[in-house]
Protein backbone atom coordinates (compact mmCIF):
# COMPACT_ATOMS: atom_id res chain seq x y z
CA UNK A 1 0.00 0.00 0.00
CA UNK A 2 1.41 3.42 -1.28
CA UNK A 3 -0.27 5.54 1.06
CA UNK A 4 0.06 9.44 -0.30
CA UNK A 5 -2.83 11.33 1.89
CA UNK A 6 -4.94 10.96 5.47
CA UNK A 7 -7.37 12.95 6.65
CA UNK A 8 -8.61 13.09 9.89
CA UNK A 9 -12.42 14.85 10.89
CA UNK A 10 -13.98 15.44 13.69
CA UNK A 11 -17.64 14.76 13.33
CA UNK A 12 -20.42 15.43 16.16
CA UNK A 13 -23.17 13.02 16.24
CA UNK A 14 -26.57 13.70 18.12
CA UNK A 15 -27.69 10.47 19.81
CA UNK A 16 -31.41 9.51 19.61
CA UNK A 17 -31.61 9.12 23.23
CA UNK A 18 -29.64 9.90 26.03
CA UNK A 19 -27.37 6.74 27.30
CA UNK A 20 -26.39 6.20 30.99
CA UNK A 21 -23.83 4.13 32.48
CA UNK A 22 -22.28 3.94 36.34
CA UNK A 23 -20.04 6.58 34.93
CA UNK A 24 -22.38 9.18 32.99
CA UNK A 25 -24.95 10.13 30.77
CA UNK A 26 -24.28 10.72 27.27
CA UNK A 27 -26.33 12.58 24.85
CA UNK A 28 -24.31 13.17 21.54
CA UNK A 29 -21.08 11.70 20.61
CA UNK A 30 -17.71 13.52 19.11
CA UNK A 31 -15.28 11.46 17.40
CA UNK A 32 -12.79 11.38 14.56
CA UNK A 33 -12.90 9.97 11.53
CA UNK A 34 -9.80 8.82 9.84
CA UNK A 35 -9.42 8.44 6.13
CA UNK A 36 -6.51 6.48 4.48
CA UNK A 37 -5.94 7.44 0.62
CA UNK A 38 -3.77 5.65 -1.46
CA UNK A 39 -2.20 5.58 -4.77
CA UNK A 40 -3.97 3.13 -5.76
CA UNK A 41 -7.41 5.95 -5.94
CA UNK A 42 -9.04 3.43 -2.76
CA UNK A 43 -9.39 5.02 0.38
CA UNK A 44 -9.62 3.24 3.71
CA UNK A 45 -11.81 4.33 6.99
CA UNK A 46 -12.44 3.89 10.52
CA UNK A 47 -13.66 5.69 13.60
CA UNK A 48 -11.75 6.55 17.08
CA UNK A 49 -14.34 5.44 19.59
CA UNK A 50 -12.67 8.16 22.57
CA UNK A 51 -15.52 10.32 23.77
CA UNK A 52 -14.63 14.10 25.04
CA UNK A 53 -14.42 13.18 28.87
CA UNK A 54 -11.62 10.62 29.88
CA UNK A 55 -13.98 8.33 32.10
CA UNK A 56 -13.97 5.38 29.63
CA UNK A 57 -10.30 5.61 30.01
CA UNK A 58 -7.86 8.21 29.73
CA UNK A 59 -8.09 9.31 25.82
CA UNK A 60 -10.35 12.11 24.79
CA UNK A 61 -11.01 13.17 20.72
CA UNK A 62 -8.57 16.12 22.18
CA UNK A 63 -6.21 13.17 22.59
CA UNK A 64 -6.65 11.70 19.86
CA UNK A 65 -6.07 14.14 17.40
CA UNK A 66 -2.64 15.10 19.02
CA UNK A 67 -1.46 11.45 19.05
CA UNK A 68 -2.53 10.29 15.52
CA UNK A 69 -1.08 14.00 14.07
CA UNK A 70 1.96 14.56 16.37
CA UNK A 71 3.37 10.68 16.78
CA UNK A 72 1.29 7.94 14.43
CA UNK A 73 0.91 9.54 11.39
CA UNK A 74 4.42 9.88 10.83
CA UNK A 75 4.87 7.05 11.59
CA UNK A 76 2.88 5.62 8.98
CA UNK A 77 4.46 7.87 6.19
CA UNK A 78 7.88 6.52 7.36
CA UNK A 79 7.91 3.33 4.72
CA UNK A 80 5.49 1.98 3.01
CA UNK A 81 2.92 -1.02 4.62
CA UNK A 82 2.42 -4.38 2.98
CA UNK A 83 -0.08 -5.29 5.20
CA UNK A 84 -1.75 -4.05 7.93
CA UNK A 85 -0.27 -6.03 10.81
CA UNK A 86 2.86 -3.95 10.51
CA UNK A 87 1.09 -0.95 11.90
CA UNK A 88 0.52 -1.98 15.42
CA UNK A 89 4.31 -2.95 15.38
CA UNK A 90 5.45 0.24 13.95
CA UNK A 91 3.33 2.05 16.63
CA UNK A 92 5.03 0.10 19.63
CA UNK A 93 7.05 2.83 20.49
CA UNK A 94 4.22 5.07 21.53
CA UNK A 95 3.33 3.74 24.93
CA UNK A 96 -1.21 3.19 25.05
CA UNK A 97 -3.37 5.43 23.46
CA UNK A 98 -5.20 2.75 21.78
CA UNK A 99 -8.21 4.45 20.99
CA UNK A 100 -6.09 6.71 18.46
CA UNK A 101 -3.61 3.68 17.34
CA UNK A 102 -6.56 1.84 16.43
CA UNK A 103 -8.46 4.03 14.52
CA UNK A 104 -5.55 4.57 11.95
CA UNK A 105 -4.70 1.07 12.03
CA UNK A 106 -8.48 0.23 11.00
CA UNK A 107 -8.57 2.79 8.29
CA UNK A 108 -5.68 0.64 6.87
CA UNK A 109 -6.99 -3.01 7.17
CA UNK A 110 -10.21 -1.34 5.24
CA UNK A 111 -7.89 0.04 2.78
CA UNK A 112 -5.94 -2.85 2.41
CA UNK A 113 -9.25 -5.36 2.53
CA UNK A 114 -10.45 -2.73 -0.36
CA UNK A 115 -6.74 -3.79 -2.26
CA UNK A 116 -7.45 -6.85 -2.22
CA UNK A 117 -10.93 -6.93 -3.63
CA UNK A 118 -12.65 -8.63 0.13
CA UNK A 119 -14.67 -7.94 2.47
CA UNK A 120 -12.84 -7.08 5.38
CA UNK A 121 -14.44 -9.91 7.68
CA UNK A 122 -12.64 -12.41 5.17
CA UNK A 123 -9.01 -10.48 5.76
CA UNK A 124 -9.54 -11.12 9.35
CA UNK A 125 -10.38 -14.41 8.67
CA UNK A 126 -13.96 -14.63 9.85
CA UNK A 127 -15.76 -17.31 9.02
CA UNK A 128 -19.74 -15.40 9.50
CA UNK A 129 -22.05 -14.39 7.80
CA UNK A 130 -24.33 -13.58 9.98
CA UNK A 131 -23.78 -12.65 13.31
CA UNK A 132 -25.76 -12.65 16.55
CA UNK A 133 -26.80 -9.02 18.26
CA UNK A 134 -27.63 -8.26 21.92
CA UNK A 135 -28.66 -4.64 23.09
CA UNK A 136 -27.21 -2.63 25.89
CA UNK A 137 -29.92 -0.74 28.31
CA UNK A 138 -28.40 2.31 30.30
CA UNK A 139 -29.70 3.33 33.60
CA UNK A 140 -33.15 4.43 33.97
CA UNK A 141 -34.99 6.81 35.63
CA UNK A 142 -37.00 4.08 37.28
CA UNK A 143 -38.02 0.01 37.55
CA UNK A 144 -41.11 0.31 35.02
CA UNK A 145 -38.96 2.53 31.82
CA UNK A 146 -36.26 -0.36 32.36
CA UNK A 147 -39.24 -3.17 32.00
CA UNK A 148 -40.87 -0.79 28.73
CA UNK A 149 -37.81 -0.75 27.23
CA UNK A 150 -36.26 -4.26 27.38
CA UNK A 151 -39.91 -5.52 26.46
CA UNK A 152 -39.69 -3.31 23.19
CA UNK A 153 -35.98 -4.71 22.35
CA UNK A 154 -37.16 -8.07 23.06
CA UNK A 155 -40.18 -7.88 20.46
CA UNK A 156 -37.27 -6.30 18.55
CA UNK A 157 -35.53 -9.52 18.24
CA UNK A 158 -32.35 -8.66 20.30
CA UNK A 159 -31.33 -11.96 21.18
CA UNK A 160 -29.60 -10.59 24.77
CA UNK A 161 -30.01 -7.80 27.05
CA UNK A 162 -27.42 -6.13 29.02
CA UNK A 163 -28.24 -4.15 31.71
CA UNK A 164 -25.83 -1.25 33.17
CA UNK A 165 -25.68 -1.27 37.07
CA UNK A 166 -24.20 0.29 40.17
CA UNK A 167 -25.02 0.30 43.84
CA UNK A 168 -28.27 1.18 44.78
CA UNK A 169 -29.17 -0.04 40.94
CA UNK A 170 -28.31 -3.84 40.70
CA UNK A 171 -30.55 -6.40 42.83
CA UNK A 172 -33.82 -4.85 42.82
CA UNK A 173 -33.65 -4.03 39.53
CA UNK A 174 -32.30 -7.47 38.09
CA UNK A 175 -34.85 -8.81 40.38
CA UNK A 176 -37.87 -7.07 38.35
CA UNK A 177 -35.65 -7.94 35.04
CA UNK A 178 -36.23 -11.80 35.92
CA UNK A 179 -39.37 -11.81 37.36
CA UNK A 180 -40.98 -10.40 34.02
CA UNK A 181 -38.67 -12.24 31.64
CA UNK A 182 -37.66 -15.30 33.62
CA UNK A 183 -35.98 -17.06 30.24
CA UNK A 184 -34.16 -13.84 28.70
CA UNK A 185 -30.17 -13.94 27.97
CA UNK A 186 -29.33 -10.93 30.31
CA UNK A 187 -26.34 -10.38 31.03
CA UNK A 188 -25.31 -6.62 33.98
CA UNK A 189 -22.36 -4.20 33.33
CA UNK A 190 -20.63 -2.41 36.16
CA UNK A 191 -18.52 -0.46 34.42
CA UNK A 192 -15.86 -0.62 37.54
CA UNK A 193 -18.57 0.84 40.32
CA UNK A 194 -17.63 -1.75 43.17
CA UNK A 195 -14.76 -3.34 45.15
CA UNK A 196 -13.81 -6.30 46.86
CA UNK A 197 -16.01 -4.70 49.96
CA UNK A 198 -19.11 -5.73 47.94
CA UNK A 199 -18.54 -9.41 47.52
CA UNK A 200 -20.94 -10.41 49.44
CA UNK A 201 -23.23 -8.40 48.30
CA UNK A 202 -22.28 -9.19 44.42
CA UNK A 203 -22.68 -13.54 45.70
CA UNK A 204 -26.52 -11.97 45.87
CA UNK A 205 -26.57 -11.33 42.09
CA UNK A 206 -25.98 -15.09 41.59
CA UNK A 207 -29.78 -16.05 41.86
CA UNK A 208 -30.64 -14.32 38.89
CA UNK A 209 -28.85 -16.35 36.50
CA UNK A 210 -26.75 -13.71 34.64
CA UNK A 211 -24.60 -15.03 31.32
CA UNK A 212 -21.97 -12.61 32.92
CA UNK A 213 -21.27 -9.75 35.04
CA UNK A 214 -18.55 -7.14 33.19
CA UNK A 215 -16.33 -5.75 34.94
CA UNK A 216 -17.69 -5.14 38.34
CA UNK A 217 -13.88 -3.78 39.94
CA UNK A 218 -11.11 -1.43 38.88
CA UNK A 219 -10.69 -0.37 35.44
CA UNK A 220 -6.78 -1.70 36.01
CA UNK A 221 -7.51 -4.65 38.45
CA UNK A 222 -6.60 -8.13 37.29
CA UNK A 223 -5.77 -9.37 40.54
CA UNK A 224 -9.00 -8.70 42.41
CA UNK A 225 -11.03 -9.85 39.74
CA UNK A 226 -9.71 -13.47 40.14
CA UNK A 227 -10.41 -13.14 44.02
CA UNK A 228 -14.26 -12.24 43.49
CA UNK A 229 -14.85 -14.75 40.64
CA UNK A 230 -13.77 -17.36 42.89
CA UNK A 231 -16.52 -16.20 45.24
CA UNK A 232 -19.35 -16.01 42.49
CA UNK A 233 -21.17 -18.62 40.88
CA UNK A 234 -21.74 -15.66 37.58
CA UNK A 235 -18.88 -15.49 35.40
CA UNK A 236 -17.25 -12.36 35.05
CA UNK A 237 -16.44 -10.53 32.04
CA UNK A 238 -13.84 -8.19 31.66
CA UNK A 239 -13.58 -5.24 29.77
CA UNK A 240 -11.62 -2.63 30.71
CA UNK A 241 -9.08 -4.81 32.14
CA UNK A 242 -8.12 -5.89 29.04
CA UNK A 243 -5.86 -3.62 26.48
CA UNK A 244 -3.01 -6.41 24.95
CA UNK A 245 -3.18 -9.96 24.49
CA UNK A 246 -0.39 -10.00 27.84
CA UNK A 247 -3.09 -9.04 30.03
CA UNK A 248 -5.65 -11.56 28.38
CA UNK A 249 -3.03 -14.46 28.91
CA UNK A 250 -2.29 -12.86 32.75
CA UNK A 251 -6.45 -12.71 33.10
CA UNK A 252 -7.07 -16.44 31.85
CA UNK A 253 -3.64 -17.64 33.71
CA UNK A 254 -5.21 -16.12 37.01
CA UNK A 255 -9.00 -17.13 36.77
CA UNK A 256 -9.72 -13.54 36.49
CA UNK A 257 -12.32 -13.85 34.36
CA UNK A 258 -14.51 -16.63 31.89
CA UNK A 259 -15.36 -14.92 29.36
CA UNK A 260 -13.49 -11.42 27.71
CA UNK A 261 -15.23 -8.43 25.95
CA UNK A 262 -13.72 -7.54 23.00
CA UNK A 263 -13.93 -4.11 21.86
CA UNK A 264 -11.23 -2.69 18.73
CA UNK A 265 -10.50 0.30 19.99
CA UNK A 266 -9.59 -0.67 23.74
CA UNK A 267 -7.25 -3.02 22.31
CA UNK A 268 -5.53 -1.11 19.78
CA UNK A 269 -6.58 -2.33 16.91
CA UNK A 270 -8.20 -5.17 14.46
CA UNK A 271 -4.57 -6.99 15.21
CA UNK A 272 -4.39 -7.03 18.66
CA UNK A 273 -8.19 -8.22 18.35
CA UNK A 274 -7.36 -10.96 16.37
CA UNK A 275 -4.45 -12.10 18.41
CA UNK A 276 -6.65 -11.78 21.90
CA UNK A 277 -9.55 -13.81 19.72
CA UNK A 278 -6.91 -16.63 19.42
CA UNK A 279 -5.90 -17.10 22.75
CA UNK A 280 -8.81 -16.90 23.95
CA UNK A 281 -10.20 -19.63 21.84
CA UNK A 282 -7.11 -21.69 22.64
CA UNK A 283 -8.30 -21.31 26.21
CA UNK A 284 -12.17 -22.43 25.45
CA UNK A 285 -12.88 -18.10 26.73
CA UNK A 286 -15.45 -16.77 24.73
CA UNK A 287 -15.21 -13.50 23.47
CA UNK A 288 -17.93 -10.93 22.29
CA UNK A 289 -17.33 -7.50 20.85
CA UNK A 290 -19.05 -4.80 23.26
CA UNK A 291 -20.04 -1.63 21.88
CA UNK A 292 -18.63 2.50 22.06
CA UNK A 293 -21.89 4.03 20.81
CA UNK A 294 -20.08 3.79 17.33
CA UNK A 295 -21.29 5.46 13.94
CA UNK A 296 -21.49 3.30 10.70
CA UNK A 297 -18.03 2.88 9.72
CA UNK A 298 -17.00 1.98 13.73
CA UNK A 299 -19.96 -0.32 13.20
CA UNK A 300 -18.61 -2.01 10.52
CA UNK A 301 -15.83 -2.52 12.11
CA UNK A 302 -17.04 -4.38 14.77
CA UNK A 303 -19.44 -6.58 12.57
CA UNK A 304 -16.00 -7.46 10.56
CA UNK A 305 -14.35 -8.42 13.62
CA UNK A 306 -17.48 -10.47 15.13
CA UNK A 307 -17.61 -12.86 11.88
CA UNK A 308 -14.44 -14.84 13.97
CA UNK A 309 -15.22 -18.12 15.41
CA UNK A 310 -14.94 -17.61 18.93
CA UNK A 311 -17.24 -14.50 19.02
CA UNK A 312 -20.02 -16.86 20.53
CA UNK A 313 -22.30 -14.31 22.42
CA UNK A 314 -24.06 -11.76 21.24
CA UNK A 315 -22.51 -8.34 20.54
CA UNK A 316 -23.66 -4.83 21.06
CA UNK A 317 -23.43 -3.93 17.64
CA UNK A 318 -26.97 -3.04 16.82
CA UNK A 319 -28.25 -1.53 14.16
CA UNK A 320 -27.88 2.21 13.11
CA UNK A 321 -31.56 3.08 13.88
CA UNK A 322 -31.36 2.58 17.68
CA UNK A 323 -28.72 5.37 18.15
CA UNK A 324 -29.13 7.71 14.96
CA UNK A 325 -31.80 9.60 13.00
CA UNK A 326 -29.04 9.36 9.97
CA UNK A 327 -26.40 7.27 10.18
CA UNK A 328 -22.82 8.22 7.79
CA UNK A 329 -23.29 4.81 5.54
CA UNK A 330 -25.21 3.83 3.08
CA UNK A 331 -27.23 1.08 3.29
CA UNK A 332 -27.81 1.75 7.18
CA UNK A 333 -26.66 -1.39 9.46
CA UNK A 334 -29.78 -3.23 9.85
CA UNK A 335 -30.98 -6.40 11.71
CA UNK A 336 -32.97 -9.19 10.64
CA UNK A 337 -34.35 -11.72 13.42
CA UNK A 338 -31.57 -10.67 15.44
CA UNK A 339 -28.87 -10.79 13.16
CA UNK A 340 -26.87 -8.53 11.60
CA UNK A 341 -25.62 -9.93 8.18
CA UNK A 342 -22.00 -9.70 7.23
CA UNK A 343 -21.19 -7.29 3.94
CA UNK A 344 -19.93 -9.39 0.98
CA UNK A 345 -18.28 -6.77 -0.96
CA UNK A 346 -15.02 -4.85 -0.44
CA UNK A 347 -13.55 -3.47 2.80
CA UNK A 348 -16.11 -2.53 5.52
CA UNK A 349 -18.91 -3.30 2.81
CA UNK A 350 -20.59 0.08 2.76
CA UNK A 351 -20.84 3.28 0.76
CA UNK A 352 -20.08 6.27 3.12
CA UNK A 353 -22.37 9.29 2.91
CA UNK A 354 -20.08 12.14 2.70
CA UNK A 355 -22.89 14.57 2.13
CA UNK A 356 -24.24 13.25 5.52
CA UNK A 357 -20.43 13.28 6.89
CA UNK A 358 -19.26 16.95 5.10
CA UNK A 359 -22.89 18.28 7.25
CA UNK A 360 -21.64 16.86 10.26
CA UNK A 361 -17.48 17.64 10.70
CA UNK A 362 -16.51 20.16 12.72
CA UNK A 363 -13.13 20.67 11.26
CA UNK A 364 -10.33 18.84 9.19
CA UNK A 365 -7.09 18.19 8.38
CA UNK A 366 -4.86 16.74 5.60
CA UNK A 367 -1.81 15.17 6.18
CA UNK A 368 0.82 14.25 3.32
CA UNK A 369 4.16 12.44 3.27
CA UNK A 370 5.78 15.15 2.25
CA UNK A 371 5.22 17.57 5.37
CA UNK A 372 6.27 14.84 7.91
Amino acid sequence: MEIKQIILRQIKMELLNPFTTSVGTEIDKDFILVEVNSKSGLSGWAESVSIKEPIYNEETVKTNWQIMSDHLIPLIFQTAIQHPDEVSERFKPIRRNFNAKAALEGAIWDLYAKEQNMPLSKALGGVKDKVEVGISVGIKRSERDTLFEIENYLKQGYKRIKVKIKPEWDYHILKAIRHEFPKIELMADANCAYTLNDTDHLQTLDEFDLMMIEQPLDCDDIIDHAKLQAKLATPICLDESIHTVEDARKAIELGSCKIINLKIGRVGGLTESKKIHDLCQKNNVPVWCGGMLEAGIGRAHNIAITSLANFTLPGDTAPSSHYWKQDIIEPEVTMTEGYIHVPTSAGIGFELNRTRIEDLTLYSKSFYPSLN
